[in-house]
């Protein structure tokens, strides 16, 4: 994106990805997720400050939860509490891992060749669904309701970024890469033995103290240094805050370059 236009590529985003001379203005695109995954995977447990405020010790491993794709929401969209839940819904400030090949049981030698980049992610999670049945903690319902998994809006190739929360212009959050127990690479690694990680694959890597609820109306912002700045707004109402791809019927999908991707909408 350049100057108010979107210049057109062909090709995939992993594959052949070519421009073309067409720019089409982004007055009239609707940028939406970066990427598509077939998952969504949540870290709980791995940063030191939160761990010490919790009376946590550090886990033996990565401990995980499998967030939902369809709860995936492109960067300016509203996320909406789920119609089967009255309560607080909270904003979790986190940097994502982008996996870019197809990968399993990776070593360490090979890891840093299947991640693809970063990119922001605000782990919205219900707390109260969590333990609601005592026999059952039910965490991927708590974090995987529709519009509960923004992200964006961008990716890059740099380590060590610093992740910051503002919720209604207020700084709430600020999670350094370097207070976590596993590092992104370690992560991708670990979790690699258990499970296949295919390309666009998401591994949000955490969160730490700050983590609050959302007010409706309110406006959160994630934002990691040399990636940008997740914007979403959070809605009790569903009525008109759906994103616009998912409200529109007519339209065709161009892929930008170096994210994110766009919709071109038809006349």
């Amino acid at each position: 994106m350049s100057d108010g236009h979107i210049l057109v590529h062909t090709g995939e985003m992993f594959d052949h990805l070519e421009p073309t001379s067409e720019l089409d203005p982004l007055a009239f695109a609707e940028i939406l997720c970066p990427y598509d995954p077939t998952k969504i995977i949540g870290i709980w447990n791995n940063f030191h400050e939160a761990a010490e405020k919790q009376g946590w010790t550090k886990p033996e491993e990565q401990l995980y939860f499998v967030k939902s794709a369809s709860s995936q929401l492109a960067p300016g969209g509203t996320t909406v509490e789920p119609q089967s839940y009255d309560g607080r819904v909270f904003f979790e400030g986190e940097p994502g891992v982008v996996i870019g090949r197809r990968c399993r049981d990776v070593s360490a030698s090979e890891v840093a060749d299947c991640v693809f980049g970063y990119t922001c992610v605000n782990d919205v999670t219900v707390f109260q669904i969590v333990k609601k049945d005592p026999a059952f903690q039910q965490w991927s319902r708590a974090k995987s309701f529709d519009t509960s998994g923004p992200f964006g809006p961008d990716n890059c190739d740099r380590s060590g970024p610093t992740v910051t929360s503002d919720h209604c212009d207020r700084w709430q959050q600020d999670c350094p890469v370097s207070d976590m127990f596993f590092t992104p690479l370690e992560l991708v690694q670990w979790i690699s033995r258990d499970m296949t990680l295919f390309p666009e694959d998401i591994i949000s890597c955490g969160t730490s103290v700050g983590a609050l609820p959302m007010k409706p109306g309110g406006i959160v912002e994630i934002r990691i240094d040399g990636i940008g700045t997740l914007t979403n707004t959070f809605a009790e109402d569903p009525v008109g805050a759906l994103p616009l791809h998912m409200s529109r019927k007519r339209f065709t999908q161009q892929r930008v370059p170096t994210s994110p991707r766009a919709l071109i909408l038809s006349p």
